[in-house]
C-alpha cells in the first residue's frame, strides 16, 4: 500500500485563522472563548462559547458565490484554500484535477441556513423560502463547494458522525490514498452551530458549561470542576499526498499518517462507553503496525464533561496499559472550545504542528486534577518534547469513535 503524507494544513478558530497565529496562541496557552456576540443569550443557561470573530469570506471567493454558502461551508472553503496554499499545491499545475479528492465532514451542517429559512417560512409563508435552502444546508456541500472552488474532480464524499466526522475524514482520505484511489486528499471537518437553536438544544442536553462570568476558564478537561463542554465553530482542512505524488513535486511534509481505527459503542444516544474506544484506539495501533509503547502524544477527545472525560481516560488505560502513565495526553478543547465535526480536522491540525515543532500544547485550567482522571494530561503550559507518533481520538454522540495515528516522517 502507499506511504500517505501531510504537506499543507489550514484552520480557522476562534484561536486563529492562520497556522501561526493558531500555534502561537495554542503553545502560549491563550483561550478563544468568550460572551456569545452573534445572537441575544440573555435567557439562555449558557452564554459563552469560541466563536470566529473578523472571518470575512470574501478574502477567499467572490461575494456571489459567497452568499449561496451556509457559514459552515464558508469555513470549509476557507481552511481548505488554507491548506493548499500552505501545501504549495496548484491543482491545475502541479497534478491531474482527477486525481485530487475531498472529504470534508460536518456534524450538523448549515444550521444558520435551517433557522433563517425556517423564521421565512412561519413569517412569510412558503413561496419566499430561498431556491437555494436545500442546496445551502445539506452536510455535503462542504465538499461539494471546496470541488467547485478548487477544480478537484477525484472521489468526493461526506462524512456525518456527530463530533468524530473530521476524523472519520481523514482517516477515509488516508485509506484512499493507501489503495490508489486518489494521489492527494481535501479532508478535515468545518462546523457553524452557535446559533440560536444549536445552543438551544445543547443546553437542554445540559451538556454545556455555564461558567459564562469566566468564559475563559470555562473549558477545563480531567478537572474536579468542570461542568460541560463549550462550543466553538471554524474548520480543519488537510492535504494528503501518497508519499511518491509528494516527492516528484519536492514538496515539505509535517508527518506521515500511519494508521486509522474506527468502531462503534452500541451502547447510548449520546454517553460514551470506555470499552468502545479503547477498541478504537486498539484498532488504528493494529493498523500502523506499531506497539503503543511507541506513542508519545495523545490529543485526547477530551471535551470537559463529567462523564467523557472519565471515559476516555478509562479507554486509554484499558487501550495502552501500563505506558497510559507514560504517554503525554492533552486535551486541546480547553483553548478551542469544541468544533463537534470540525474537532478531529483541527486536532489533526495540532498532531501535524506538534510532531514538527517537538512542542505540545497544554490542557489549560486544569487546577484540581480529577483523581480518576489520573494521566499526564501536560497541564497549564506547553512541554517541549521529542513527538515520533502522535494520536488523535474522537468520540461522537451516537457511538461513532475514530482515531487516527501520525508519525514524525523519515525517507
Amino acid at each position: 500500500m502507499k506511504r500517505v503524507v501531510i504537506t499543507g494544513m489550514g484552520v480557522v478558530t476562534a484561536l486563529g485563522q492562520d497556522l501561526d497565529t493558531f500555534w502561537g496562541n495554542l503553545t502560549s496557552g491563550k483561550s478563544g472563548v468568550s460572551l456569545i456576540e452573534n445572537f441575544d443569550v440573555s435567557e439562555y443557561p449558557t452564554r459563552i462559547a469560541a466563536e470566529v470573530k473578523d472571518f470575512k469570506i470574501e478574502d477567499y471567493v467572490d461575494r456571489k458565490e459567497s452568499r449561496r454558502m451556509d457559514r459552515f461551508v464558508q469555513f470549509a472553503v476557507a481552511g481548505a484554500l488554507n491548506a493548499l496554499k500552505d501545501a504549495n499545491l496548484n491543482l491545475k499545475e502541479d497534478t491531474d484535477p482527477e486525481r485530487v479528492g475531498v472529504s470534508v465532514g460536518s456534524g450538523i451542517g448549515g444550521l444558520n441556513t435551517w433557522e433563517e429559512q425556517h423564521r421565512i417560512l412561519l413569517e412569510k409563508g412558503p413561496k419566499r423560502v430561498s431556491p437555494f435552502f436545500i442546496p445551502m444546508m445539506i452536510a455535503n456541500m462542504a465538499s461539494g463547494h471546496i470541488s467547485m472552488v478548487t477544480g478537484a474532480k477525484g472521489p468526493n464524499s461526506t462524512a456525518v458522525t456527530a463530533c468524530a466526522t473530521g476524523t472519520h475524514s481523514i482517516g477515509d482520505s488516508f485509506k484512499m490514498i493507501q489503495r490508489g484511489d486518489a494521489d492527494v486528499m481535501i479532508c478535515g471537518g468545518a462546523e457553524a452551530t452557535i446559533t440560536p437553536i444549536g445552543v438551544a438544544g445543547f443546553c437542554a442536553l445540559r451538556a454545556m458549561s455555564t461558567r459564562n462570568d469566566e468564559p475563559h476558564l470555562a473549558s477545563r478537561p480531567f478537572d474536579t470542576d468542570r461542568d460541560g463542554f463549550v462550543m466553538g465553530e471554524g474548520s480543519g482542512v488537510l492535504i494528503l499526498e501518497s508519499l511518491e505524488h509528494a516527492e516528484q513535486r519536492g514538496a515539505r511534509i509535517y508527518a506521515e499518517v500511519i494508521g486509522y481505527g474506527m468502531s462503534g459503542d452500541a451502547y447510548h444516544m449520546t454517553d460514551p462507553d470506555p470499552d468502545g474506544a479503547a477498541r478504537c484506539m486498539v484498532k488504528a495501533i493494529k493498523d500502523a503496525g506499531i506497539a503503543p509503547d511507541e506513542i508519545n502524544y495523545i490529543n485526547a477527545h477530551g471535551t470537559s464533561t463529567p462523564v467523557g472525560d472519565k471515559s476516555e481516560t478509562t479507554a486509554i488505560k484499558k487501550a495502552f496499559g501500563d505506558h497510559a502513565y507514560k504517554v503525554a495526553v492533552s486535551s486541546t478543547k480547553s483553548m478551542t472550545g469544541h468544533l463537534l465535526g470540525a474537532a478531529g480536522g483541527v486536532e489533526a491540525v495540532i498532531c501535524g504542528l506538534t510532531i514538527a515543532n517537538s512542542l505540545i500544547a497544554p490542557t489549560i485550567n486544569l487546577v484540581n486534577q480529577d483523581p480518576e482522571c489520573d494521566l499526564d494530561y501536560v497541564p497549564n503550559h506547553a512541554r517541549q518534547a521529542t513527538v515520533d507518533i502522535a494520536m488523535s481520538n474522537s468520540f461522537g454522540f451516537g457511538g461513532h469513535n475514530a482515531t487516527i495515528i501520525m508519525k514524525r516522517f523519515q525517507a
